[in-house]
This record gives C-alpha cells, sequence and structure tokens, in this order.
C-alpha cells in the first residue's frame, strides 16, 4: 500500500485524472468501452506503470568511448 501514496510525479496524476474522468463519462453516457479506458488508465497511475514497461521507453544512459575517425574525403572530377 506505501507504494501507492509515493513518487506521484505529473504523468501519474494526468493519468488517475483521465481515468477517472472517462469512467465518471462512461456512467453518464451508458458507455461500457469507455469505462474500461478509463480503468486502465487508472489502474496505470495506481500500479505507477506506463504502457512502455519497465522502463522500455528509455534511452541508453552510455555513451560511446572512442572517438570518431574522420577520413579524409575524395573528390572525383567530373568533365
Amino acid at each position: 500500500m506505501p507504494a501507492i501514496l509515493r513518487n506521484w510525479d505529473i504523468m501519474r496524476m494526468l493519468r488517475m485524472g483521465m481515468g477517472l474522468w472517462l469512467i465518471y463519462s462512461a456512467f453518464a453516457d451508458h458507455q461500457p468501452l469507455l469505462g474500461l479506458m478509463g480503468g486502465l488508465f487508472a489502474l496505470q497511475a495506481a500500479l505507477n506503470v506506463g504502457c512502455c514497461g519497465s522502463n522500455g521507453c528509455a534511452s541508453p544512459n552510455y555513451r560511446q568511448s572512442k572517438t570518431p575517425i574522420h577520413e579524409e574525403t575524395v573528390y572525383e572530377e567530373v568533365k
């Protein structure tokens, strides 16, 4: 339970807000599929997961240690 109450960043709050709004709209408009989408967003926010899984969309943190080798360009004259 403590993991649900910690680390609420802006994206997590946005997902929860969208999820609750979609669930409310689903009940008001009698749209069950909209309720499922809202439930998905609310569940993602509650469990603090996104669409990418466990950091699947993150870019790598390493840099290339080798300096790139610059080769001299050879030009060919066209007549």
